[in-house]
């Protein structure tokens, strides 16, 4: 991992995500760029028009100044010496601009909160995260705001026993040996299937054919409410982190939950939610 973006909107409930992005920054030695997107009210003056062009260059210089106090409040590093890079993007949907930077700067993950500063942010951020999950190509860190930076412990992968799972496992296994942390493979399933035992040991013999690492457990449950399941074994394993796959057919996780597992994660989870997109893993 080389390219860390994180976006911000200056709130207190982004801190915890700054904060982790500025860890896995670390264990990575990685360039961590630190972006805020604005908009310009169309209505102040034409895009075209002079008056609006000075607005856009002070605002760019305003915002260049926010963050770089933004992380020297919330970061103990010298910020020269941490390797931050300051973006500002002026466009109308912030999760476009966050995509057009992630694009243009090659991240490999982008990391943002899932709250924001007021009522109508957290709804408008809200929409970005699950946007973001949706279309980036690269992994996608949802950090709620009571977050810790802690150094993981424990990461949990919700599989669905599908090839792109283990792809998304090898990166996820990558993550994990820069924090030593254990890596808990579960598989909730509903007492309708079959084979479910068959599936998993299948599974574990691929998954152990690709990756080579000693700290992987298997869990196989069997529930017919498997939201509810997924979040009860999440606190009984004292996970730090839970991963999962958006995938873009109708696979199992969508099959039974009638909606997008991944996306509802996002705004329930207690604990940072790791996502990795299917078209990004071709």
């Amino acid at each position: 991992m080389k390219t860390i973006l994180y976006a911000t909107d200056y709130s207190q409930n982004s801190v915890a995500a700054l904060q982790l992005a500025h860890l896995l920054a670390q264990k990575f030695k990685a360039k961590l760029i630190v972006m805020h997107v604005f908009d310009i009210p169309i209505t102040l003056a034409s895009p075209v028009s002079v008056s609006y062009m000075k607005k856009e260059k002070k605002l760019f210089v305003e915002n260049r100044a926010k963050l770089a106090t933004f992380c020297s409040e919330h970061l103990e590093d010298d910020l020269e010496a941490a390797n931050i890079n300051f973006v500002m993007d002026e466009d109308g949907s912030v999760w476009n601009g966050i995509l057009g930077k992630a694009t243009k700067f090659d991240a490999d993950m982008i990391v943002v909160g899932t709250k924001g500063a007021s009522p109508v942010k957290e709804f408008l951020l809200g929409r970005t995260t699950k946007a973001l999950i949706r279309k980036a190509q690269c992994l996608v860190l949802a950090v709620p705001e009571n977050a810790e930076a802690v150094h993981f412990k424990k990461m949990v992968y919700a599989t669905a026993f599908e090839q792109a799972d283990i792809l998304a496992l090898q990166r996820l296994v990558n993550i994990a040996k820069k924090f030593d942390a254990q890596v808990n493979v579960v598989h909730i399933i509903t007492q309708k299937e079959y084979a479910g035992e068959e599936q998993m040991e299948w599974f574990k013999e691929m998954l152990n054919e690709k990756v080579d690492y000693k700290k992987l457990d298997f869990d196989l449950i069997f529930s017919d409410r498997v939201f509810e399941e997924l979040v009860g074994y999440l606190k009984d394993s004292e996970a730090d982190l839970l991963a999962m796959l958006e995938r873009k057919d109708n696979t199992f996780y969508q099959k039974y939950l009638q909606r997008d597992m991944v996306k509802k994660m996002a705004n329930d989870i207690e604990r940072p939610l790791l996502s990795f997109n299917v078209i990004g893993l071709d």
